[in-house]
């Protein structure tokens, strides 16, 4: 595990196209994800300390997120081939077991994921209406141990997002584990 911070916002950098097959055996593409007032892109993965870490508050996030017209869909990039716990079956159990309302997709070729610039899991890309990036941040400041009262700084963000179009101009990194780009 090689841990990895993500970069700056680079506000206003628009969302890249993709054509992914999601769990449900569906093609999604970036158009059939977005939500009315913004769009949620999680670089995410099921072997990651980090991101098993915060699974049930980024479901909870997610959710009511929706109901800000911000939607989200995840992407899995790593290489399942020499990470057996990324694998698409896996992706399908994880989902199921934390009631994923969202797309959970595979970045098979990690083409997405090198276009987007992702660099760990989790790695967050929240968009406007517009599909402007506003925010590149982390989940909240409670890390790999559950807070009660933890800033929900996504959350917060994705919200002023869905009301104004644009994100706060204060972003602390997300860290987590670097993404397993095939050999």
């Amino acid at each position: 595990m090689v841990l990895t911070e993500t970069p700056v916002c680079e506000f206003g950098k628009p969302a890249i196209d993709f054509e992914l097959e999601g769990i449900d055996g569906k093609k999604w593409t970036l158009s059939d994800c977005k939500g009315p007032k913004g769009l949620l892109i999680m670089f995410i993965c099921n072997h990651c300390p980090y991101v098993k870490s915060i699974q049930e508050r980024l479901v909870r996030d997610t959710n009511e997120l929706r109901s800000f017209g911000v939607y989200s869909v995840a992407i899995m990039p790593n290489d399942p081939s020499e990470y057996p716990e990324d694998s698409f079956e896996n992706m399908q159990k994880v989902a199921k077991k934390y009631r994923y309302q969202f797309p959970y997709l595979i970045d098979s070729t990690q083409e997405i994921a090198k276009a987007y610039g992702a660099v760990c899991t989790p790695d967050f890309f929240g968009y406007n209406a517009d599909l402007a990036l506003q925010y590149r941040g982390r989940l909240d400041n409670s890390g790999m141990k559950a807070m009660p009262d933890a800033k929900r700084e996504l959350f917060e963000a994705m919200k002023q997002v869905a009301e104004s179009g644009k994100g706060p101009q204060e972003q602390i990194p997300s860290i987590g584990c670097s993404i397993k780009w095939a050999k």
